[in-house]
């Protein structure tokens, strides 16, 4: 949900290929460690615990691995504590960024994310020096080829969304975020498969660039994408349509 990946291009060789799904594995075994630890190891007590293994298995993450992750989440093997962290700072030409984090070495993180910033001429900020431009939201995607198009508008008041948004080949459903894994739940149990859902920070206001500054900022969301301790990564960001 960084508001980038539609104009990445992706150029992989099976090198790249196999780093990058180490860390989606890295990024949803801390999803299911957090969610554990936060509302237990039952998926039929913990919505957001279901959903992300339910995503660890699109993945076609381990089943060990899933449930290593369970267990450390709930303190049935002993580990490093896995701690949520948000940061925030300014891109190239003033972009704002919000930053998710998880990790078991909070130095670390916050070393790595300033590296990241300086090397791209960015700046680490304080807290609240961007976060007052951002509102904290739901968000669920659904595949559009699968169901009608009434048929998601109509549970998505029944569920009441807060915004319904058609993409390129998903409807995107914006709720509250304390009724995301519970609207999610409803969703599912009308007969409609959810493609992804997750906690989103969405920008009140873009700040749109040429396509050359675009790119510029596009570098640094890709190289803080790639920190290991880096779940999300939110920009204000947009392109200018004439560019």
């Amino acid at each position: 949900m960084s508001g980038h990946s539609k104009w990445s291009t992706i150029k992989r060789k099976k090198g790249a290929l196999d780093q990058k799904r180490g860390k989606s594995f890295s990024i949803i075994s801390k999803e299911i460690t957090i969610a554990a630890r936060l509302g237990g190891g039952s998926i039929d007590d913990n919505p957001r615990l279901r959903l992300a293994i339910k995503k660890a298995k699109s993945l076609n993450m381990p089943n060990v691995n899933i449930e290593k992750a369970i267990k450390k989440g709930t303190g049935e093997i002993e580990g490093l504590s896995i701690e949520e962290v948000t940061y925030e700072g300014f891109g190239p030409f003033g972009i704002a960024f919000l930053i998710e984090g998880a990790t078991d070495n909070k130095n670390r993180t916050v070393a790595d994310v300033r590296h990241a910033f300086n090397k791209f001429g960015g700046s680490l900020g304080q807290n609240g020096s961007v976060a007052w431009n951002f509102n904290r939201y739901g968000v669920i995607q659904i595949n559009r080829d699968n169901y009608d198009e009434e048929k998601v508008f109509d549970l998505s008041l029944q569920c009441n969304a807060e915004d319904f948004f058609i993409d390129d080949d998903a409807y995107r459903l914006i709720f509250n975020p304390n009724e995301l894994y519970s609207n999610a739940e409803k969703i599912e149990k009308n007969g409609i498969e959810i493609e992804n859902s997750f906690l989103a920070f969405l920008p009140n206001e873009y700040l749109s660039l040429k396509e050359e500054e675009f790119s510029k900022v596009n570098d640094l969301i890709d190289f803080l994408d790639e920190l290991e301790d880096v779940q999300n990564v939110f920009t204000n960001l947009t392109l200018k349509e004439d560019s």
